[in-house]
């Protein structure tokens, strides 16, 4: 694989930047990978397994002479560490981040972005429910989507260069507007992690009354809420106060399906609990058949990493 940058500078050392810097190690897309963290222990951390060729003590210093920049924080984080970084970026560098949620990242980071950088914001749809520098491995990406939002009068090579340094970490890339990479999460990501946070609460709440009964017989749908919500609470957060409006809409309707179903069971409508299972059934189907998940007993997710 051809080398695409010289320097890539990760902000932020968690799954995501790690599993980057495994992906671009593996490929050999890049001279020189540095990083950075804001915890001291973090920093430690990737130093001793040697997560980077550099690790830096400060955003600042590990941007400076990077010829690609990622920030890899929680997306509340993004527009102060872009506002540190600034004075410090080289001349024709990219500055990219892989937030979850694009319009509020945008509009916080782009401010900043100096005359002769260009900012590519991007979105790896490639995660587990672990988090911190040992969580990464190279194969987070292959044959996951990474979705790019360019801003308007990004020069097509840029496009090009940092799509190909992505499709060589393994990843199908594709682009789309902002405003419509929200909602499109809000319906396959945002949404979902809220409803496996909330159905865990209740299950909590239960546990409460009927001692361990909810977690020692939980079944395979119970468990893979559990797996969901274990994810990583700042980034969560950060992600459901910065895409609002699109979360707030699916959920919407969400109760409105919700409002449906209860008055199908109790009504006795098995009919149209038959037809409406029959439909979302399909939609699995898409998916398995998409590459994006295995049919394969226990969620796919039997032998898989972690």
């Amino acid at each position: 694989m051809t080398q695409l940058y010289e320097r890539v500078a990760l902000i932020g050392l968690g799954l995501i930047a790690g599993s980057m810097a495994l992906a671009m190690r593996r490929a050999g897309l890049v001279g020189e990978v540095v990083g950075t963290a804001r915890s001291a222990e973090t920093r430690a951390v990737a130093t001793e397994i040697g997560l980077c060729d550099r690790i830096c003590e400060s955003a600042a210093e590990a941007a400076a002479g990077a010829d690609l920049v990622v920030l890899c924080v929680p997306v509340g984080a993004m527009g102060a560490v872009a506002e540190e970084i600034a004075p410090h970026l080289a001349p024709g560098a990219t500055v990219s981040d892989v937030g979850s949620v694009k319009r509020a990242v945008i509009a916080a980071v782009a401010p900043h972005i100096p005359e002769g950088v260009h900012f590519l914001p991007a979105h790896p749809l490639a995660g587990t429910e672990h988090s911190g520098p040992r969580s990464g491995f190279a194969e987070l990406f292959d044959n996951r989507f990474c979705l790019l939002t360019p801003l308007p009068g990004t020069p097509g090579a840029v496009i090009g260069r940092y799509t190909a340094l992505w499709q060589g970490m393994g990843a199908n890339v594709e682009s789309m507007d902002a405003d419509h990479h929200d909602l499109v999460l809000a319906v396959t990501s945002h949404t979902p992690h809220l409803i496996a946070y909330t159905m865990v609460g209740v299950a909590d709440h239960l546990r409460r009354v009927t001692e361990s009964e909810v977690v020692k017989y939980s079944a395979a749908g119970f468990r893979d809420f559990t797996r969901i919500a274990a994810s990583d609470p700042t980034m969560w957060r950060d992600v459901f106060l910065h895409n609002r409006d699109a979360t707030l809409d699916i959920l919407g309707r969400f109760t409105e399906e919700l409002f449906v179903l209860q008055r199908a069971i109790r009504m006795g409508d098995g009919e149209m609990l038959h037809e409406y299972f029959t439909r979302t059934r399909a939609i699995r189907r898409g998916i398995i058949e998409a590459g994006q998940d295995t049919d394969a007993p226990d969620f796919g997710r039997a032998k898989t990493r972690g």
